[in-house]
């Protein structure tokens, strides 16, 4: 027989995140196994005790696998509270296959749905993304991620694009823009860019974007959703980067409550600053917070934390402004690089350099169309035209 516990070892490394999915998850797979059809002793009699135990031992380890890409150790805690459901159920029916069904019983149980699922989500903590590698951040370092951003915003501006077009303002383009505007966190997501839903909604797709928004973001719900939104629309990184620009000395934005580690922190972004200031203006940052805004917002409207329409009007809003500051998709992608980096300095993440890659290769994709995975959705879309 295969060991359970070995499941359920794991969860007791995690915390409580996915109880409402894996419950209904577990009801679901509660009903695939009763329509199970468990082969008879006599068709699986050429099959060895030896060989049985060896397919079983083989398929409790790869569905061990299977249950941490899909859930992670975080969520993997949410299978103890089901851990007597699920022994109850695993146990009837290793009884009824104990010829030969072994095999097959966990693939019944939990599917290929959760296979799919473990794709779907397998880049869906975009903004934790790394390679693992941790560099010595120091001046060298800081440097050579000025360069890869200068080469990678030339790759992008390299790439052609349509010219902008007018849009009239009452212009249903301007709700399918307003959509755009996620596409690099969406493309990177492999989320949906055809409609304001993220991911269909499934269960556990859905507990791992509230999971999403509440580590990465710290919000639980409407209030802190409308508040983030609004932030990065009237403030973010444009104001920072301009307090930043107009320091004459890092330590002018510091003060006695910071520890070391976020001096060197606010001293990096300084002279990132600094670097740029004469340019870049404040206002070329909008790509940066107008994205993230434009994916919070389709986030908070997947979860029912806003409604469709009020999503609409924020998109609306949000695209208004983006319009305002910049002149084309290729520049919103070099701005969305451009406070990406500011953002990995202050954070002191030294995989910048990769982490920057990953958004050029998103932006390509949109400009370009050219993988199996997209449909070139902002080359198919031009910007629209600033109003004299």
């Amino acid at each position: 027989m295969f060991d359970i516990n070995e499941i359920m070892k794991l969860a007791q490394q995690a915390k409580e995140q996915a109880l409402d999915a894996v419950k209904e998850a577990m009801e679901k797979n509660k009903e695939r196994i009763n329509e199970i059809e468990v082969p008879s002793f006599e068709k699986s009699a050429s099959i060895s005790a030896t060989e049985i135990e060896e397919q079983i031992s083989v398929n409790s380890q790869r569905q061990v696998e299977i249950l941490g890409q899909i859930f992670g150790p975080d969520s993997m805690a949410q299978m103890a509270v089901n851990e007597e459901l699920l022994q109850e159920m695993v146990n009837e029916k290793v009884a009824e296959a104990t010829s030969s069904a072994a095999v097959d019983l966990m693939d019944h149980l939990f599917g290929e749905d959760m296979g799919v699922l473990a794709a779907a989500l397998e880049t869906m903590e975009m903004e934790d993304m790394d390679d693992g590698k941790e560099l010595p951040f120091d001046l060298e370092l800081e440097e050579n991620l000025y360069v890869a951003l200068e080469e990678t915003m030339a790759r992008l501006e390299s790439i052609p694009e349509p010219e902008a077009i007018p849009y009239q303002k009452d212009d249903t383009k301007w709700e399918y823009f307003g959509i755009l505007l996620s596409g690099i966190l969406s493309t990177l997501n492999s989320h949906n860019l055809d409609s304001m839903d993220v991911e269909e909604h499934i269960p556990v797709m859905e507990q791992k974007i509230v999971s999403l928004v509440r580590r990465s973001w710290g919000i639980d719900g409407r209030s802190g959703l409308l508040d983030m939104i609004r932030y990065l629309a009237q403030e973010g990184y444009i104001l920072r980067y301009q307090i930043y620009s107009e320091a004459s000395s890092p330590e002018e934005l510091m003060d006695e409550t910071m520890d070391e580690d976020d001096r060197e922190s606010t001293s990096r972004a300084w002279r990132f600053a600094q670097r740029y200031k004469s340019q870049y203006a404040p206002g070329f940052m909008a790509g940066w917070d107008i994205g993230r805004a434009a994916m919070l917002t389709r986030w908070g409207c997947y979860l029912g934390w806003i409604t469709e329409s009020e999503a609409v009007g924020i998109l609306w809003e949000l695209s208004q402004k983006v319009v305002e500051e910049l002149h084309s998709w290729r520049e919103f992608a070099q701005s969305y690089l451009f406070g990406g980096l500011m953002w990995k300095l202050l954070c002191g993440d030294s995989s910048a350099g990769s982490y920057l890659g990953y958004l050029a290769d998103a932006a390509t994709d949109l400009l370009t169309g050219k993988t199996e995975q997209d449909n070139g959705q902002w080359r198919d879309c031009p910007w629209p035209e600033k109003e004299n």
